[in-house]
């Protein structure tokens, strides 16, 4: 793949104009990728959802899971996918960013050893990741990313950071935490950035705990609900993100940490 006037041009794209669009980026404004997943059924019915002129929503791209892309908006205009939502000092993220959308059903709930997603379709164990979301705190069965789909994001990723030299990449459960859990756990958000986008928000360090037993948090303060379990003495971590002396740690889970009982190796 590669872009041609603000637009991607190889085997597996098409073109679908969404009507639903602001203007083009202010200048040096654009700098952000924001992914998403559907939450949906199927890549058609999330194209035909962004292109509807009565939804008032789109997006740039939409991946599906056979790492199909379909385009909707060109990367010069900014799409409406990202709504209320704030990181940092910076506010209302459409119009710093491109938006993905990964064909996804999203968090799915458990009911007699079936998981079935909010729309009310039934997923094969083998599509199904449990993990515990960065937002909360108990553990959840989410549906998986392909592997087709997860190469060509990442594809897209590192063509876009070339193009128009993007410095972060998000989830929307990142910028709305209050209101979105997409793109969840069985994305591997953290690790992309880490190898991707090296800075702040992803330290890629290892560390060591200190203290005989170490709480993790769901947030970086001592009165944040408790992640399950502790972490004993010279457990290896890997470091995510640093905030205010603690750490965003993972092993298994993720969770906050106090940094000063965490020694980097």
């Amino acid at each position: 793949m590669r872009i041609e006037n603000h637009r991607l041009v190889g085997e597996g794209v098409r073109h679908i104009e969404s009507p639903n669009r602001g203007g083009t980026y202010a200048e040096s404004e654009l700098d952000t990728i924001v992914i998403h997943f559907t939450a949906g059924s199927s890549v058609e019915g999330a194209i035909e959802t962004l292109c509807s002129s009565e939804r008032k929503v789109s997006a740039h791209l939409v991946i599906g899971r056979d790492g199909a892309v379909a385009q909707l908006l060109p990367f010069d205009v900014i799409g409406w996918h990202a709504g209320v939502s704030k990181w940092g000092e910076r506010e209302g993220f459409n119009k710093y960013s491109i938006g993905f959308e990964i064909d996804n059903a999203g968090q799915l709930r458990e009911e007699d050893g079936k998981y079935i997603s909010w729309f009310g379709q039934e997923y094969p164990e083998e599509e199904v990741v449990s993990g515990v979301h960065r937002n909360q705190t108990q553990l959840t069965y989410w549906h998986s990313y392909t592997a087709t789909q997860l190469q060509t994001v990442e594809a897209l990723c590192l063509l876009l950071i070339e193009e128009y030299g993007i410095k972060h990449i998000l989830g929307h459960e990142e910028i709305a935490p209050d209101r979105k859990v997409d793109p969840g756990p069985a994305f591997p958000l953290d690790a992309w950035r880490a190898r991707l986008l090296p800075g702040p928000l992803a330290l890629a360090r290892r560390g060591k705990v200190q203290a005989t037993r170490l709480n993790m948090r769901a947030a970086p303060n001592g009165q944040a609900e408790k992640v399950a379990g502790y972490l004993n003495q010279g457990t290896e971590v890997d470091i995510l993100e640093k905030r205010k002396g603690w750490y965003r740690v993972a092993v298994e889970l993720e969770g906050w940490v106090a940094a000063r009982y965490v020694e980097e190796v």
